[in-house]
């Protein structure tokens, strides 16, 4: 350890924690206006405009963010700029070729909206929530579609007669958040998201880390408390097994069925069957003590893993997103605590801890982005 941090991570204090601005218009102090080396224009509005005649005849691409319960759908002109949107249910119980539909349709949406020929699509960039073979462009499993060896990219690429190029949904959030959200004018960035998992996406001089075999920023089964309880992964101790929402939701029943945690039951309504991480944060901010306590240890957890991984990567941006992270203080507080603890001088100096800027746009806007870049 290299002397006690020197910045602070106190939401209530000047910081490098910035507070959470706008997502529609470009941060004006990014020193990158111009398209940078991914063919990405880093400054564009994200304000859908009306097309005109003269628009279609352009270079477009399409970004589509595909989910387990929904599809987003964006298209964008050659600069960046975002015309048109669609959302869809995904109903992966519809099969394959169901959902396949719906992702042509919205491409043709989405290009009917902004006045385009389907034509004048020059790629389609994809995310998708699971494994994937990039250079053949098979997903190898994607467990909230139900799909296993799935060469989605020829598959799509036949049906719309266009270039499809997939990627890993958490990939596209960071690159999202580079592109258009709070890492504009970042060339390392590092992309956390709790949810009812723990992901990581990485953009080191400006370009998606993958690692040797696609797997890199799989912070979630970062080993944080040995010992402690099963992951899915079937590791002891992952910190998406004590941080996530869904282990924050699964420590708070297991309190309240032993006849504990009256004010995290009151928050769900008196219904056990209802609580969740949004519930415990619901209780926490009243003062529950046996919430505070559920938060404060998934922030300690999260800090731990943070502080390593800034230790490790030296990023210039820590970008952090998800509904854990946005609901309660609590966990942000203990959270700050081990990074300012645990983080070199030098590191926790040089990176500037954001919140992220996009929400849920943040993995279709990673996915223009990624069509923008091969185009």
């Amino acid at each position: 350890m290299a002397g006690k941090p020197a910045v602070g991570l106190d939401l209530d204090r000047t910081s490098n924690l910035e507070p959470r601005t706008s997502s529609t218009e470009p941060r004006t102090s990014s020193p990158l206006t111009e398209t940078d080396q991914n063919g990405i224009n880093r400054s564009s509005n994200l304000e859908p405009r009306t097309s005109n005649l003269e628009l279609r005849t352009s270079n477009f691409v399409v970004g589509v963010d595909l989910g387990g319960t929904k599809i987003l759908t964006m298209l964008a002109d050659g600069a960046g700029q975002v015309l048109a949107r669609v959302k869809a249910p995904t109903q992966p119980w519809r099969g394959l070729d169901a959902v396949l539909d719906t992702i042509v349709d919205s491409v043709e949406q989405v290009a009917s909206q902004a006045g385009v020929l389907l034509n004048a699509v020059r790629t389609v960039g994809v995310g998708v929530p699971g494994l994937l073979d990039r250079d053949r462009q098979v997903v190898f499993l994607a467990p909230n579609l139900n799909w296993r060896d799935v060469p989605l990219g020829a598959l799509l690429g036949d049906r719309l007669a266009l270039p499809v190029r997939l990627e890993n949904d958490a990939n596209l959030a960071a690159l999202g958040e580079y592109a258009y959200g709070a890492g504009r004018g970042e060339s390392h960035l590092v992309y956390i998201t709790v949810s009812t998992g723990v992901g990581c996406g990485i953009v080191l001089d400006g370009s998606i880390y993958r690692g040797a075999g696609g797997g890199a920023g799989e912070i979630g089964h970062l080993t944080v408390a040995p010992g402690g309880p099963l992951c899915n992964c079937g590791n002891n101790g992952c910190l998406e097994a004590v941080a996530s929402g869904t282990a924050i939701a699964r420590q708070a029943r297991a309190l309240v069925a032993e006849g504990r945690g009256a004010g995290i039951l009151a928050a769900a309504g008196g219904a056990p069957e209802q609580v969740s991480a949004r519930t415990v944060a619901e209780a926490a901010g009243l003062g529950a003590p046996e919430a505070v306590a559920i938060l404060r240890d998934a922030g300690r957890f999260l800090g731990l893993a943070v502080a390593g991984l800034i230790n490790l990567l030296n990023p210039s941006a820590l970008v952090l997103g998800g509904g854990v992270l946005q609901s309660d203080r609590v966990l942000w507080d203990a959270m700050s605590e081990e990074i300012n603890r645990r983080t070199l001088s030098s590191s926790l100096a040089a990176v500037r801890v954001v919140r992220a800027e996009l929400a849920g746009d943040a993995g279709v806007l990673g996915a223009v982005a990624l069509a923008l870049a091969i185009t």
